[in-house]
């Protein structure tokens, strides 16, 4: 498993998944439209070389495979990544074990928790170079422009790090921050996250909040940063989880902060509380422009450390495929056993990357009583803090492929009533970016009842479920190569074949 971003984008080199552009590219607009055409078709990740007006490399795309994602893990298959969810499941609700063998279960885990707690460097790589005040330009950082209606250039992929003021625990988050000046930047954040809470203490303590931002990290601790854990827990205790080995950390030079060691590059500075900015429009995940926000936090930074030859890596926003969509994908397996643990009807369930990743989820119960689906949608919507957004819940029955649409689909036309089955909550606490809502910060959620009915949901008999006579089936499975067929792919379809239009 690659510790760095630079080892990691030799491994991606390595297996054929890196592309070097020696080309001159600029920042403002192209690289983003070079990086979304791979995007769209699956391609490799980007290392732009020759980036105008800046001295280091620009790394883009590094996690725009799920296949990708997987190997930051150190894995290969998505299948692989529930095994860290089911640790993870252990420590998140701990409950006493009621037999020898959860009792081991729970050991290794804490066991592993031991082996988590991040390591100290005293010589770190990411103090190679260090510039203070004045010294500090963040426009010599490739920093991107990604849409021709974006406000101003950003950086996307920074740890940003801050610490409670009374727990003094830290918070490490992902946020979109917006230049300013040569050594200014506002932030996007939403209020219910953790710098957020971290600021309101600050301003009751009448003291400004310290922040450090890491940029060009292990892509897995941006992954363990995305990941929706309780207020108490380290996110990098849970990036050490995730690795099997605690994470390198240094003490940054100016605040009382600890990033990652082998950070390419990393931005120490103060928020005022009360001082703002405007940040914004700038293009969002939900696939439109975020509107302008005349109040944004702003961070005044005075110090930036980096290696002797660093990497810049960023990524950016949009209506999927993009980058985060790949890591949803990935946190979708890993949350999987969790959700088990909490509704343990819940067999699997799937965020659609064309839902925007949480905004619409599929739910498979083993249904054994009426109200169950229902049920099970209730658990969803509070099980973990991200699904409190998700609009549309649609719950099936176990036998139901909830990752093929098609499967979903005959689901949902087949086994729903509306009037019955379709239950909508209004008034809900709601993303503000989601303008489909009549009320920005408040909107509905609708669950589906796409299973089989029992009574009294429906007096009426259900009738059989048309299957293949397993005899027949089993006869045709050992004569396939005698009807001179074995040469058809069964399991490679194409979706444009039955009506779709799939580029």
């Amino acid at each position: 498993m690659a510790k760095d971003l630079q080892k990691f984008l030799n491994l991606l080199d390595e297996r054929g998944q890196l592309r070097r552009i020696k080309a001159a590219v600029d920042p403002d607009l192209e690289v983003a439209e070079i990086a979304n055409r791979l995007l769209l078709s699956g391609g490799p990740a980007l290392l732009f070389e020759n980036v105008k007006g800046a001295s280091m490399p620009l790394a883009i795309n590094v996690l725009g495979t799920l296949e990708r994602v997987c190997w930051s893990f150190g894995m290969e298959s998505p299948e692989e990544l529930e095994a860290i969810g089911q640790k993870l499941a252990l420590l998140y609700q701990p409950r006493p074990p009621k037999k020898f063998s959860q009792a081991v279960e729970l050991g290794k885990a804490l066991f592993d928790v031991v082996k988590a707690k991040p390591d100290r460097d005293l010589f770190p790589p990411c103090h190679q170079v260090v510039l203070k005040d004045d010294a500090v330009d963040l426009n010599k950082l490739p920093l991107l422009r990604v849409y021709s209606g974006d406000a101003g250039k950003v950086i996307t992929l920074g740890l940003m790090v801050t610490k409670d003021p009374e727990s003094k625990i830290p918070n490490v988050g992902v946020y979109r921050l917006q230049l300013q000046s040569k050594n200014t930047a506002t932030v996007q954040w939403l209020s219910v996250r953790g710098p957020s809470r971290h600021l309101r203490k600050a301003a009751e303590r009448g003291e400004k909040l310290e922040v450090a931002v890491a940029i060009g990290v292990d892509p897995l601790l941006i992954l363990a940063a995305a990941t929706p854990l309780p207020i108490d827990l380290s996110e990098w205790l849970f990036a050490g989880l995730y690795s099997g080995n605690g994470v390198n950390l240094a003490k940054c030079k100016t605040v009382d902060l600890e990033v990652p060691a082998l950070s390419e590059i990393v931005l120490e500075g103060t928020i005022t509380p009360g001082e703002t900015d405007i940040d914004g429009p700038a293009g969002d995940h939900i696939g439109y422009y975020g509107p302008q926000r005349d109040n944004a936090p702003l961070l005044r930074f005075h110090c930036m450390t980096h290696r002797k030859n660093p990497v810049y890596m960023t990524a950016f926003s949009g209506r999927p495929p993009k980058e985060d969509a790949m890591m949803a994908l990935a946190l979708n397996r890993i949350y999987t056993p969790i959700l088990r643990m909490q509704v343990p009807e819940i067999q699997d369930f799937f965020l659609p990357m064309e839902g925007l990743s949480y905004k619409a989820a599929v739910v498979s119960i083993d249904k054994s009583y009426p109200g169950q689906a229902r049920r099970a949608a209730f658990a969803f919507w509070t099980a973990l803090p991200q699904f409190t957004y998700t609009k549309f819940v649609i719950v099936v029955d176990k036998a139901i492929n909830i990752r093929d649409p098609r499967q979903v689909m005959w689901a949902v036309t087949s086994k729903v009533d509306p009037a019955r089955d379709v239950f909508i909550l209004p008034e809900n606490p709601f993303d503000r970016l989601d303008f489909a809502t009549e009320k920005p910060g408040l909107g509905s959620r609708m669950g589906i009842d796409a299973t089989t009915k029992v009574y009294p949901e429906t007096d009426r008999p259900w009738s059989d479920e048309l299957i293949p006579d397993p005899e027949t089936a089993e006869l045709v499975n050992r004569r396939w190569a005698e009807y001179g067929l074995d040469d058809i792919d069964l399991g490679d379809v194409n979706p444009n074949l039955f009506g779709y239009d799939i580029h």
